[in-house]
C-alpha cells in the first residue's frame, strides 16, 4: 500500500518560512492607496486564500461585502455624508472601554507616528481630526471589504473574523496587494446595515480598505514597532 506523502517536512522548508516571514514583515496599514483598480482575478485569489483561515469548529464565521468600481465611490460618498450628519454613530459591537498601560502606549506612538509623518503638530486638534476624516474616504482605496458575523456566534464569531482579517492581508500583501484595517467604519453599523443590505442576525466587525500602496505618500512612510515574545510570551518549563 502506498503510504501517504509526508508533507510535515515540505510546510517547514526554509524557502517557505523565509517568505512568511518576509511577508509579513512587509505588510503595513496602508494609509495612501493609488486610485487603479485590482483586477478581479487578484481579488479572488486572496479570498481563496483567506477562506483557509481557522475558525471555532470550522464556522467560517464571516461573510464580507466587497466594492468596485463606482460601487466604491458611490460608498465613500455616502459614508462621508453620513459622518457630517452623524459623527458619533454606532456599533454592533462594543469598542474597547479603555487603552491602558503598554497598550496605551503602543497605540499612541502609531498616532504620533502618523501624525510626525504628516508634519501635523501636537497637540493640533483640527489636523487629527482631518487625517480622522481619511478613514471614512477609505484612504483613497479602490475597494473596501465589510466584514460581518453570525451575531449567535457572539464573541466567537468575531474571534474567527479576526484571524480571517489577519490571513486576507497577509494574502493579499503576497499578491502585492495592500490593505488596512478599519474599526472606524464598525463605527457606523446601522448606516453599513442599510447600504449594503446587511441583515439584523450579522453583526459589522470592521472594514478593510485595499488596493495598491501610494509608496510616494508620507502617510506610507513609516512602520510601526512590535514587541518582543519576551514581553507576550510566559514560558513554563515545569
Amino acid at each position: 500500500m502506498d503510504s501517504a506523502p509526508d508533507r510535515s517536512a515540505e510546510a517547514a522548508t526554509p524557502d517557505r518560512a523565509t517568505f512568511v516571514e518576509a511577508t509579513l514583515k512587509d505588510r503595513f496599514s496602508c494609509r495612501a492607496f493609488r486610485p487603479e483598480p485590482v483586477p478581479r482575478a487578484i481579488i479572488e485569489r486572496i479570498l481563496t486564500m483567506a477562506q483557509r483561515s481557522a475558525s471555532w469548529c470550522n464556522s467560517q464565521a464571516w461573510q464580507l461585502h466587497i466594492t468596485e468600481g463606482a460601487a466604491t465611490e458611490r460608498f465613500r460618498q455616502a459614508l462621508l455624508a453620513q459622518v457630517a450628519a452623524h459623527p458619533d454613530g454606532d456599533w454592533d459591537i462594543e469598542p474597547p472601554r479603555e487603552y491602558r498601560g503598554i497598550y496605551r502606549e503602543r497605540r499612541r506612538e502609531c498616532g504620533f507616528q502618523l501624525y510626525d509623518a504628516l508634519r501635523i503638530t501636537r497637540g493640533d486638534h483640527d489636523g487629527y481630526a482631518r487625517q480622522g476624516l481619511q478613514n471614512f474616504r477609505l484612504f483613497g482605496a479602490p475597494h473596501v471589504a465589510i466584514v460581518t458575523s453570525d451575531e449567535a456566534l457572539g464573541p466567537y464569531g468575531a474571534v474567527d473574523c479576526g484571524a480571517y482579517v489577519a490571513t486576507f492581508m497577509v494574502a493579499a500583501q503576497s499578491c502585492g496587494v495592500a490593505t488596512i484595517a478599519q474599526a472606524a467604519l464598525a463605527r457606523q453599523s446601522s448606516f453599513l446595515h442599510r447600504f449594503f443590505g446587511i441583515g439584523a442576525d450579522r453583526l459589522v466587525v470592521c472594514g478593510i480598505s485595499f488596493g495598491i500602496a501610494d509608496e510616494t505618500h508620507k502617510a506610507n512612510s513609516f512602520r510601526t514597532s512590535r514587541a518582543s515574545i519576551d514581553n507576550t510570551v510566559d514560558w513554563k518549563t515545569e
